[in-house]
């Protein structure tokens, strides 16, 4: 089963309330507050449709640029340690540290298919 949905791009969550006999969620990876709710499946979907087409029409209409979710840039905050000894890996293969970095979270991905 799976918790999200996408539509041109974004990604959006699938939450429900039974204290509301409701589903609802938000669009994810954004600053900008995009929700969505309906009775059912196809009423969450149709209502998710609609909102992000909403803040793109808004965006058009303000002449803003629409914020992209997971534009690939991030901060991680780990140990000195482990920075010490990633930057090391680095440059023992002579590619920076954003490589190595995305070179690892690949491979991660990867293993867990």
């Amino acid at each position: 089963m799976n918790n999200t949905m996408e539509y041109k791009g974004y990604l959006g969550s699938v939450e429900f309330s039974q204290e509301d006999a409701l589903f609802f969620g938000k669009v994810l990876g954004i600053r900008a507050l995009i929700s969505y709710e309906g009775e059912n499946a196809h009423d969450l979907i149709n209502d998710f449709h609609s909102a992000v087409d909403s803040y793109l029409k808004l965006c058009d209409e303000e002449g803003t640029e629409p914020e992209k979710a997971y534009k690939g840039s991030f901060n991680v905050r780990i140990s000195p340690e482990l920075h010490r000894r990633a930057a090391i890996a680095a440059l023992s293969r002579q590619i920076s540290l954003n490589s190595f970095v995305e070179s690892s979270i690949q491979q991660s991905l990867d293993a867990g298919r």
